[in-house]
């Protein structure tokens, strides 16, 4: 893989990039802040992004701001967001966008699972912290109450696929796909939103109960 890092911390900056450099990735480059970075990730065309929630100047949400611009101008590019604390304002919009990963720093301590879900974002799929999906959730949502096909439906939402996709996957009308959309949302007990996310908080439930 090719990284870029956003870290405003030197000695976990530095970190990061021997563990990706040791693992046999190129850092191809190293940020302490948030600025120039879209343009970096334009020139540099990497895999995936790592960068903190929290940077200089305000220490507020400048990486949260700034995953969201790689993945509206680059949405193929991974972008994987540490933080020390759980923050959730852009986390269901950057997770709807895809090859998106959300960890808290300490499970970079793990440093085999910390690189798979690094591998996983760079391939665009997801790594949430459990803690992240549970502050998004709002609640703990288990998945007894589906059906095997709705585990199924649900499970195809998860990979990305649209009700279309999925009722082409199983051989099913979309009026019936539909219907088991309605069901799953209304089993995780998911409420109506005018912001469109109940399909992500239930990818999210799917996610948070098979890892």
């Amino acid at each position: 893989m090719r990284i870029v890092i956003a870290e405003d911390q030197v000695l976990l900056r530095d970190g990061l990039s021997r563990l990706f450099e040791d693992s046999g990735h190129a850092v191809v480059a190293a940020f302490g802040d948030a600025a120039g970075l879209v343009d970096a990730v334009g020139s540099l065309s990497p895999d995936l992004v790592v960068l903190d929630i929290r940077m200089p100047p305000t220490f507020t949400d400048e990486g949260a701001r700034a995953a969201g611009a790689i993945k509206r101008a680059f949405p193929a590019v991974g972008v994987l967001v540490l933080s020390q604390h759980i923050e959730t304002t852009h986390a269901v919009e950057l997770v709807a966008a895809g090859g998106f990963g959300y960890l808290l720093k300490d499970r970079v301590l793990a440093v085999g699972e910390f690189l798979e879900a690094a591998e996983r974002v760079a391939r665009g799929g997801s790594a949430l912290d459990p803690a992240v999906v549970g502050r998004l959730l709002g609640q703990d949502r288990t998945l007894a109450d589906l059906s095997d096909r709705e585990r199924e439906v649900l499970s195809l939402m998860a990979e990305g696929l649209t009700n279309t996709g999925i009722a082409k996957r199983l051989y099913l009308s979309e009026r019936t796909v539909e219907a088991h959309v309605r069901h799953v949302l209304s089993k995780l007990s998911i409420p109506e939103t005018e912001d469109g996310h109940r399909r992500v908080l239930a990818v999210l439930a799917h996610v948070s109960a098979t890892r």
